[in-house]
């Protein structure tokens, strides 16, 4: 890495944040290494939607902690690009090229649950990550993978 390159991470100070009443200073955290697309890997994308996870509260609380055991089994590993959950109480809007926001979305466009990206050096490789997901998740993983672009 370029020693004039500094990668920052800001974290907002809500109410649970171990920074919270801090300096700004002190809630910056400067990463060692930029993110880049590693050569000969693809990145992938592993979800499922909500309705999948037909779970009691038990169920899902230890799906919980599986799913992020898996997630930091991931970056651990590596392959951790991004992920997350969908927050589908905020309704999705339509922008367009000039910036005026729609409340109606593409038709048939749907996106929810949950996801994430891993940068895998094969679709052997992700069949067996999504397989982790799966286990811990307690639901189906679809799999789908990225075409390649340069400048991600």
């Amino acid at each position: 890495m370029s020693p004039n390159v500094e990668i920052v991470r800001v974290f907002p100070a809500g109410p649970w944040h171990p920074l919270k009443g801090k300096s700004p200073a002190a809630c910056r955290l400067v990463s060692a290494e930029p993110v880049t697309h590693h050569p000969g890997m693809t990145k992938y994308l592993i979800s499922f939607p909500s309705e999948a996870m037909a779970l009691t509260d038990e169920q899902l609380a230890a799906a919980s902690v599986d799913s992020h055991a898996v997630i930091e089994e991931a970056k651990a590993a590596g392959v951790y690009v991004f992920g997350g959950g969908i927050n589908e109480p905020i309704a999705p809007v339509l922008v367009s090229a000039d910036g005026t926001v729609s409340g109606q979305i593409y038709p048939g466009s749907r996106l929810n649950g949950g996801f994430a990206v891993l940068e895998l050096p094969s679709r052997e490789e992700a069949v067996k990550w999504a397989a982790k997901l799966a286990r811990a998740c307690r639901c189906s993983q679809e799999l789908r993978e990225f075409m390649y672009d340069p400048a991600s």
